[in-house]
């Protein structure tokens, strides 16, 4: 948990950073309101021209004007309902780096870990494999020393043992997951949330201006829309990551299986051995 709140932190401060950034970018747009109202078709023909200018430099130029897209359609969506939307896909993103860095240092090739487990066992040397599977890395080297601490015990001891620690191992790779699938729940929802409310300014707006005209209702279904296309972005972006270590943990957990059953055999034939 420390590596996760170290990484929700660091993630955390960059967030504020930039959501300042975005807090004086509104102030700014405050303040030049009557300067800034352009009528709708004629800043769609400038986005448009601006995006046909991009499109035609280099890659370079077309990464900074996507990111400035993006930002612009952020401060567009509200900083008050935009920002939780961000923040729960930095804490979900936080979540699914730390379990893919966990993952990754878990997944250990044993085929040479067994191989040597193997010999040590033919040449009774109990210690040696203990000491073997001490120094791998990774919870399938950890069942196996489990399981040879007990094997002086027998077979069915050392079973039990792997099968034991087995269960706790697995635990241990789907730890934090669920807290992933909460955020992947909870930005669409923070998007709808942002859309019920722009929904609601929109009537306000025609309640106070006594008029059903688009310019009236405009600026609320502006709102209200972008914050549900964050929203969806960001569940699409944390579902593609969780997949990603729901694989990750079905491929440890058939090579934890797997080894289980090597190991059991490796026991099975030292056991018959020394009778």
């Amino acid at each position: 948990m420390k590596k996760v709140f170290a990484i929700i932190a660091l993630m955390g401060v960059f967030t504020l950073g930039m959501t300042q950034s975005v807090l004086a970018q509104d102030e700014e747009a405050n303040d030049s309101a009557a300067v800034e109202q352009v009528d709708s078709a004629a800043v769609e023909q400038v986005d448009s021209a601006e995006t046909a200018a991009v499109a035609t430099d280099d890659e370079g130029v077309v990464e900074v004007g996507m990111y400035k897209q993006l930002k612009t359609k952020f401060i567009e969506g509200s900083a008050m309902w935009m920002f939780p939307v961000a923040l729960a896909f930095i804490i979900g993103l936080a979540f699914c780096i730390e379990r893919i860095i966990y993952l990754a240092l878990s997944d250990v090739k044993t085929r040479n870990m067994l191989v040597n487990v193997e010999k040590a066992l033919d040449n009774n040397d109990v210690e040696k494999a203990k000491d073997i599977c001490r120094n791998t890395r990774g919870p399938i080297a950890s069942i196996c020393y489990q399981g040879l601490m007990r094997l002086k015990d027998g077979a069915d001891a050392v079973e039990k043992a792997v099968v034991a620690y087995g269960a706790v191992q697995a635990s241990n790779l789907e730890k934090g997951c669920s807290w992933i699938t909460l955020f992947i729940a909870m930005a669409p929802s923070l998007g709808f949330l942002g859309t019920v409310i722009g929904m609601v300014q929109a009537f306000d707006d025609i309640q106070k201006a006594g008029d059903i005209s688009p310019t009236v209702v405009a600026g609320g279904m502006k709102v209200a829309l972008i914050t549900t296309i964050f929203g969806i972005i960001v569940a699409l972006v944390l579902q593609l990551f969780y997949n990603y270590i729901l694989a990750k943990i079905e491929s440890i957990t058939a090579q934890m299986e797997d080894t289980t059953i090597s190991l059991l055999d490796l026991v099975a034939k030292f056991n018959a051995k020394k009778a």
